[in-house]
């Protein structure tokens, strides 16, 4: 900006148009000495926002030393008003302070000018202080913006934070209480197998150790998604629709006796829909094996065009006590992911002779 201010303050075609305010006669005052005046004026923009006080300074300074010696017009002294702009939006210490040494200048140049033989008078003088003041506005204008809009971005910021922590704590509560419940009845299977058919404890402990490595697997990729490598994984190594049989798989090896049902044609989804229609038959897999060992459960996923549809039904009356303790947040934070997807999650008790029911609708079109 100060290169091009300076290029047409020496351009004949617009040289001579610039804000005026003395009017006093025109006299010479050297080709150097208008040459330096107007450089001043022009220059100092390059510092406007680094150094506003400074550059205001100069630039006023110039443009009242022009005003008095009746400097000829020059598009230079539009300076003035680009300072005065660049201040309100840069200046941030003393601010009133210096507003308050500017406008004493100003009436120290209007009473001089006048003095001088200036014709123009006390409303001249006072609507062209009016007009600095606006221009100085409006840069204070735009300083707060900024201030505003670096206070939005911080705060969306701090949202994007709490909401990806809430998610995370919600798929590490689902990968601990999923594997460690299994693991904790597949342990508890496998000491009793010690004592009445040795031959099958081997089956036991191999399911244990499966667990433990699935739950290794998926710790491990929530590691790497908190890593600052600003790349995201999740995509590559969040559990897939697919899988939903291995969970079945799981349960049946801990003791559960689970069948599943699956009906119509499975569609590619995207990351989150899928990741959501795993964890529900994953924390409703633990919570049957927490609070009614051994019931029989079934597990039905229905695709739709635009939805999953998800039933998990545990019938017969819950265990005496759960194997693991229960947090109590898993189905609160399942109805949350899918609330967020814009689905919905109900979840209660059966009648008759008892037992549990959670029915999921998830939306989600064909990715």
């Amino acid at each position: 900006m100060a290169a091009a201010v300076t290029v047409l303050a020496f351009t004949p075609t617009v040289a001579h148009i610039g804000p005026e305010i003395g009017d006093l006669p025109q006299r010479g005052t050297g080709a150097v000495i208008g040459g330096a005046l107007t450089l001043a004026m022009c220059l100092p923009l390059a510092v406007r926002s680094r150094m506003p006080v400074v550059c205001l300074s100069v630039i006023g300074t110039a443009f009242a030393i022009g005003q008095l010696l009746s400097y000829p017009d020059t598009f230079g002294k539009a300076g003035i008003l680009l300072a005065l702009y660049a201040a309100g939006a840069h200046l941030v210490r003393f601010r009133r302070g210096f507003a308050a040494v500017l406008t004493a200048g100003y009436a120290v140049l209007a009473v001089t000018l006048h003095n001088l033989g200036s014709p123009q008078r006390f409303p001249d003088f006072l609507a062209f202080y009016l007009v600095l003041v606006v221009i100085w506005l409006a840069g204070t204008g735009m300083r707060r913006w900024r201030a505003e809009e670096a206070e939005r971005r911080r705060l969306a910021a701090e949202v994007a934070a709490a909401t990806e922590r809430a998610r995370i704590a919600r798929d590490l509560h689902d990968v601990v209480t999923h594997h460690v419940t299994a693991m904790v009845v597949q342990a508890d299977a496998a000491q009793f197998l010690l004592d009445s058919a040795p031959q099958r404890t081997g089956t036991g402990l191999r399911a244990i150790s499966d667990t433990g490595r699935r739950a290794l697997t998926e710790l491990r990729t929530l590691l790497g998604i908190l890593e600052a490598t600003g790349e995201s994984r999740t995509a590559d190594r969040t559990p897939a629709l697919g899988k939903v049989a291995d969970l079945v798989e799981q349960a049946r090896l801990s003791g559960q006796p689970v069948e599943w049902t699956e009906q119509g044609e499975q569609l590619p989804r995207s990351v989150d829909v899928e990741l959501a229609t795993y964890r529900v038959v994953q924390e409703t897999l633990t919570n049957a094996l927490k609070h009614a060992t051994g019931n029989p459960t079934t597990v039905l996923v229905r695709h739709g065009k635009d939805h999953i549809e998800v039933e998990v039904i545990t019938v017969g009356p819950a265990a005496g006590a759960p194997a693991t303790p229960s947090g109590g947040r898993g189905l609160t934070g399942l109805r949350e992911r899918v609330r967020m997807l814009g689905g919905d999650l109900v979840s209660g008790d059966l009648p008759d002779d008892g037992g549990f029911r959670v029915w999921a609708m998830i939306p989600g079109r064909p990715a």
